[in-house]
């Protein structure tokens, strides 16, 4: 089966604190909460595949007291008897995928018993993205102390999939050594349509993405508020934006694009 399409896009600012917190130790905290705040998510593992037949569990957070015997279990050879795979590798090269829905009957007996029965597992969602020749898959849970999503988070993880799954490839691709504002001077510098601002404009926006409020702006650019405020409406004219939403959008959308996660 072919991964389904990725419906809408997530509301400006809904994931931005995992978006802030790439490269950062917290980023697998950040990100439970965050997935937890938005759907109700108990569990989140991600997980590397490549086509050579390597996995590696790169991430287990979340409410499942095994979720690391499960990671290991799958990246060391179930990963191969996955009813997901072939959809994972259809999509290769494409934008960010979401997987069809969960059901039990998708997986064969030893492999339900072991990564649903025994775990105590009720419900998933998932959703990958490839950069370069490593698929970046994301997969989330809910227990049976929680049943099964509902349609409206089931609704919720699939607009904010595409963010999601970028804001992951980039922490796990770029490593702690890749900052919060690192990753904004390179969206800046690179990245209609934030490239086409003004120096001056481009700090203003980097320093708003990153929580500063206009006040602090202005003490830390040397610059006064009236300065302040001048730039941040000239930029967002230049966006054809009017708000701080507005702004995380952008970042959001280029985060999620395949082409910038390279």
């Amino acid at each position: 089966m072919r991964p389904h399409g990725t419906p809408g896009n997530a509301a400006a600012g809904d994931v931005t604190p995992a978006v802030l917190a790439i490269g950062r130790a917290d980023f697998p905290n950040v990100l439970i909460d965050t997935l937890r705040g938005q759907a109700g998510v108990g569990h989140c593992m991600v997980f590397a595949l490549n086509r050579a037949g390597a996995a590696h569990c790169l991430l287990d957070a979340g409410n499942i007291p095994i979720g690391g015997d499960l990671g290991a279990a799958y990246a060391g050879q179930f990963h191969e008897a996955d009813p997901n795979r072939d959809a994972l590798f259809e999509g290769e090269g494409a934008a960010p995928i979401v997987l069809p829905a969960f059901a039990p009957r998708m997986y064969g007996a030893r492999y339900r018993k072991m990564f649903f029965i025994d775990s105590g597992i009720v419900d998933k969602c998932a959703t990958a993205i490839w950069v370069d020749d490593t698929c970046f898959y994301v997969n989330f849970y809910r227990i049976a102390a929680q049943g099964r999503f509902s349609d409206a988070q089931r609704a919720r993880l699939w607009a904010i999939a595409p963010a999601i799954s970028a804001s992951v490839a980039r922490h796990f691709q770029h490593g702690s050594a890749a900052t919060t504002d690192q990753t904004l001077a390179a969206l800046f510098a690179t990245s209609a349509p934030l490239a086409d601002l003004t120096p001056r404009e481009r700090e203003v926006c980097r320093r708003i993405l990153s929580g500063f409020s206009s006040e602090a702006i202005s003490r830390a650019l040397g610059i006064s508020l009236h300065s302040t405020l001048t730039y941040r409406k000239r930029a967002y004219q230049r966006l054809g934006i009017s708000s701080q939403s507005e702004l995380f959008a952008i970042v959001l959308r280029l985060l999620a694009g395949p082409s910038r996660v390279n």
